[in-house]
């Protein structure tokens, strides 16, 4: 009796084939989990990030005026939000301007400009403020209280990210 040929190969093919899909599957599934463990470096908040970061600190802010500068300088009036802050130690409400730039490159280019513009809104230049968080800067006349400048600070130093 002679044996009958069987041909083993075509199952034999699909599961190698079904073998190599499933390791290409795992080899991207374990590249992508190595890409999502490196975090991005962090850029720059918007206004509602920098808001967000300045009441999470207990720093209350309201009469928010896009545009206001202080002044009528163009360059800064694009970048301008004019708000009055109270909070922590801060008992009576400042009025202060928000300069948001759109890079390092702007704000070294336009923060000279800001000392200039604080002339028109500042009544005392003894004890004018500032905090500067590259592509921000926060003005306003002081005396602000200890708590309250140093919240400021904190909020707008997480606010710039990498400050690019």
């Amino acid at each position: 009796m002679s044996a009958v040929p069987v041909v083993a190969s075509g199952s034999m093919h699909a599961r190698r084939s079904l073998v190599t899909v499933l390791v290409a599957m795992a080899l991207v599934l374990a590249s992508c989990g190595t890409i999502s463990t490196t975090a991005p470096a962090p850029t720059p908040a918007d206004f509602q990030g920098i808001a967000t970061e300045l009441t999470r600190r207990s720093i209350v802010i309201d009469d928010l005026v896009s545009g206001d500068a202080g002044c009528d300088d163009p360059a800064l009036i694009p970048t301008a939000i004019g708000l009055t802050a109270t909070g922590l130690d801060q008992v009576e409400p400042v009025r202060i301007y928000l300069y948001i730039f759109r890079n390092r490159d702007a704000f070294d280019r336009l923060r000279p400009s800001i000392d200039d513009c604080a002339r028109a809104f500042v009544t005392d230049s003894e004890t004018f403020e500032s905090v500067e968080q590259s592509p921000f800067v926060l003005a306003g006349q002081g005396p602000w209280a200890p708590g309250f400048e140093a919240a400021i600070r904190e909020a707008l130093t997480v606010a710039g990210g990498t400050g690019n």
